[in-house]
């Protein structure tokens, strides 16, 4: 599974909240604009795991924010089987950015995606219905599923990787149905 977004969305928190393993990142003090938003930046992927039996694990990776890593995007995208995109609420100048992460992502892979709204509880946040139009949703049939998630407790972060599990199942069995 691929947990993709803008910067500081949470993607990082999100990997090192629910893995099993200590999550392993490639942070590194930030030198662009991204240094106004935090001290350190993903400039490779996350890597986290899930363990469900001896013959079973989720594996999770983190993409790096900025589109000059889009390489990166690239590599993960094609071999996940599902992704999550993540987007701070309260941060509506990047809502048009997730939208081009989306694109992205949706041109290079067909695979079921699900949105994870974070910051939601800013008072700057924006309404889930207003975010789901920014990014270019309009009907309520084409879009993704929604959740709302905070990056730093688990259980939160679980429950989104249940809906996203959830999602893949139905998706696949719609696939396999329309065969």
């Amino acid at each position: 599974m691929v947990v993709t977004g803008p910067v500081g969305a949470g993607k990082s928190t999100f990997i090192r909240s629910i893995s099993e393993i200590e999550a392993v990142d490639t942070d590194r003090k930030a030198t662009d604009d991204t240094l106004l938003l935090k001290k350190n930046t993903t400039v490779a992927f996350d890597f986290g795991r899930l363990q469900f039996n001896p013959d079973m694990a989720l594996h999770l990776y983190g993409t790096p924010g900025q589109e000059r890593f889009n390489f990166i995007w690239d590599m993960l995208i094609r071999k996940a089987h599902a992704y999550i995109l993540l987007v701070a609420a309260h941060r509506p100048g990047e809502f048009l950015y997730a939208r081009k992460v989306v694109s992205y992502m949706n041109q290079r892979s067909q695979i079921p995606m699900i949105i994870g709204l974070t910051h939601m509880d800013s008072p700057d946040a924006w309404s889930q219905e207003n975010i789901i139009a920014a990014l270019g949703y309009y009907d309520i049939n084409s879009q993704p599923p929604v959740v709302v998630v905070n990056p730093n407790e688990m259980s939160s972060v679980a429950n989104a990787v249940i809906n996203l599990v959830q999602h893949y199942v139905q998706y696949n069995a719609s696939k396999t149905m329309a065969v």
